[in-house]
């Protein structure tokens, strides 16, 4: 019999650094050649430009595959079970295949379709990591107990109840056969100390935490677990199936869209406006890349909440039209007039 291929699920909420870890297991995959799917949220394939030519030798273009119709959770019939099909019946299969889900995805769907006949005899899941932000729970954000996050903060509204963000977090947790708590450099050693205390209350018993900055842990500690996570399923309901007996779920709690804007004026005005629009519209999520005056090299940009951060990823090439485009992911529904005005209106007024 063929022995199975592992494969790695990364989940985490928006922003925690998945694509980022991704990037690192890229660079040190220690010969092994991996598949990556790549589940983008929006309508442009940032996460996939991002993590492209990091890893030339390990994943080829060819093996990054985009799942760009919604959700990987809520598709995992119609998209994900033929993707994997598509993939296994190369003749060059890969050693390793990586996904990385939206922000948004229960990981349950998705573990228990590694049960599905068509795929089950071919694949196993070597393990669910779930990366989430050190950074912002230490500011009360995606979580639902403040005082057991950091006491000292004030009070925030999506901590004082229950919320769909907050029952996505503790999916994507007690999913987890490993978590991250990333950007961990930006957070105090006693801080740390209480959000593990804080996280550890809704994974499952036995669930490792390891601290990284960046997105870099030891690649050994990420692949070749071995765990079978789809023949252990015990205690790893969401609180939707936990609720509902099971059955599928929706989406309809999230929304996003894309605008390109034109006339930048500058790199720090640019992200100036960009977290004027989030606080002023509560955005979960933005990124994208900009066309910046006079650079030869293209802007990433990357928010989560308030926190805005920007570098330049690589060169424009020759054929690429110079544009700025980016995604805006929050509860739905978003108002996307007043959204692309704020951005858009900004930025002509500048120019």
């Amino acid at each position: 019999m063929t022995e199975k291929i592992p494969v790695t699920v990364i989940t985490g909420f928006l922003g925690a650094g998945k694509t980022t870890l991704v990037r690192h297991l890229l660079a040190h995959a220690q010969g092994k050649r991996i598949a990556l799917i790549i589940n983008e949220f929006g309508e442009l394939g940032i996460d996939k430009e991002i993590l492209a030519g990091c890893g030339d030798e390990t994943c080829r273009e060819e093996d990054m595959i985009e799942l760009s119709n919604g959700c990987i959770c809520c598709t995992v019939a119609d998209e994900f079970i033929p993707t994997m099909q598509a993939l296994l019946a190369r003749p060059d299969r890969p050693d390793h295949i990586v996904i990385e889900t939206s922000g948004l995805a229960l990981p349950q769907p998705l573990i228990r379709a590694f049960n599905w006949p068509e795929i089950k005899s071919e694949v196993t899941i070597d393990g669910v990591i779930t990366v989430a932000d050190a950074a912002a729970l230490s500011e009360g954000r995606f979580a639902n107990d403040e005082a057991a996050v950091d006491a000292l903060r004030s009070a925030d509204d999506m901590l004082d109840h229950e919320t769909p963000l907050g029952e996505l977090f503790e999916d994507q947790l007690i999913a987890a056969d490993m978590v991250i708590l990333n950007k961990a450099d930006l957070v105090s050693d006693a801080d740390l100390d209480t959000i593990e205390a804080h996280l550890k209350v809704e994974m499952r018993p036995g669930t490792g935490i390891v601290r990284a900055r960046n997105g870099h842990v030891d690649v050994a500690a990420l692949l070749g677990m071995g765990l079978s996570t789809e023949d252990n399923l015990a205690g790893r309901d969401s609180h939707h199936e936990l609720e509902h007996g099971g059955e599928a779920h929706e989406h309809d709690d999230f929304d996003s869209f894309s605008l390109k804007l034109d006339g930048v004026a500058s790199k720090d005005h640019l992200l100036a406006v960009i977290e004027q629009t989030i606080r002023a519209h509560d955005v979960l999520r933005l990124k994208g890349f900009a066309a910046l005056p006079g650079a030869t090299a293209r802007f990433a940009i990357q928010a989560v909440g308030p926190r805005v951060t920007g570098y330049f990823d690589r060169p424009w090439k020759p054929d690429e039209a110079r544009e700025t485009n980016l995604v805006v992911i929050g509860e739905s529904p978003l108002d996307r007039v007043a959204i692309s005005a704020s951005l858009s209106g900004a930025m002509a007024a500048a120019a």
